[in-house]
């Protein structure tokens, strides 16, 4: 059946010819789905990502609409709805953009015309390397998001053929399930960034900061991935040591006020999803939350 779906997908071509173009398109290749054709305004982009894929040509955009039975828009968000705008589509066809947060509704002009429309995001990281790309594309989830259940199945049938993981996203949910994908991917980044910070006001480099970091980090992840979010959080809140907490704040007001705030924005969500866990007493709860409250503001010179 996931075989019949795949294979209703039908002709297959690309407008965009960027990182996940590149990573997209080869992985439905190695998983028996070719892809026909590949557009973009550099044309050079199009006949790189052609070149890797056997029996696919580099087309202009106007190709893809008309020869395809599936399009994959894989412009910049912002780009999507004047480069569908621009061209002319036909009934019977599927146009289907891979933004996280982009609705699906900006695919109108193709809709009017009488295609299906849809979404197929993979929730993965596609930098320059593509064949890390295609490494991690595999379990990874993919949200979907089509009114017409035909679509649906082929694109659930893709993902499966991908080895990933595809969800249904219902209409209105993009922004909300992107920014998401925030918080476990660039947050991180950004926490770590902070992290690093630490160990360079005492001298320390960032890649000694990392090396002893991203193994407390993999450790972390692994029990996430066994306990979940709250059961498996480690630290001084998930544990009520509000001394810690506390010694913390301080030389965090020490060294930048505003990293103690961050420090404490997150805390305070912190204690909350301790507590409702249940790895908090009320007593516990309410000591962290006091030392957590507002330092006062220093005196006005």
């Amino acid at each position: 059946m996931v075989q019949q779906q795949a294979d209703a997908a039908g002709i297959v071509g690309f407008i965009g010819a960027g990182r996940l173009a590149r990573a997209l398109s080869q992985a439905l290749q190695r998983a028996q789905v070719p892809v026909a054709f590949v557009a973009s305004r550099q044309a050079a982009h199009a006949q790189a990502v052609a070149g890797q894929l056997p029996g696919c040509a580099a087309v202009d955009a106007q190709t893809v609409a008309a020869r395809c039975d599936l399009v994959f828009m894989t412009v910049p968000d912002a780009a999507i709805a004047p480069a569908t705008d621009a061209l002319v589509w036909h009934a019977g066809q599927s146009v289907v953009h891979c933004s996280g947060a982009t609705e699906v509704a900006v695919l109108q002009a193709a809709r009017r015309a009488g295609a299906q429309i849809g979404g197929f995001h993979p929730m993965q990281a596609f930098g320059a390397d593509t064949q890390a790309a295609l490494d991690s594309l595999p379990g990874c989830t993919v949200a979907i998001e089509a009114a017409a259940p035909a679509l649906a199945a082929v694109l659930q049938a893709l993902a499966q053929r991908l080895g990933c993981v595809g969800l249904s996203l219902p209409p209105g949910a993009r922004v909300r399930y992107h920014a998401s994908g925030g918080y476990a991917s660039q947050h991180v980044h950004v926490l770590l960034a902070e992290a690093v910070r630490l160990w360079q006001s005492w001298g320390a480099t960032e890649e000694q900061a990392l090396a002893a970091l991203l193994p407390l980090l993999r450790g972390t992840l692994k029990s996430l991935a066994r306990s979940g979010v709250a059961d498996g959080m480690p630290g001084p809140i998930s544990r009520g040591d509000a001394g810690t907490v506390r010694a913390h704040r301080q030389a965090l007001q020490a060294l930048d006020p505003d990293m103690r705030q961050l420090y404490d924005q997150l805390s305070r969500r912190g204690v909350a999803l301790a507590s409702r866990a249940g790895r908090l007493t009320d007593a516990q709860a309410e000591a962290l939350q006091a030392v957590l409250e507002p330092l006062p503001e220093p005196p006005r010179q």
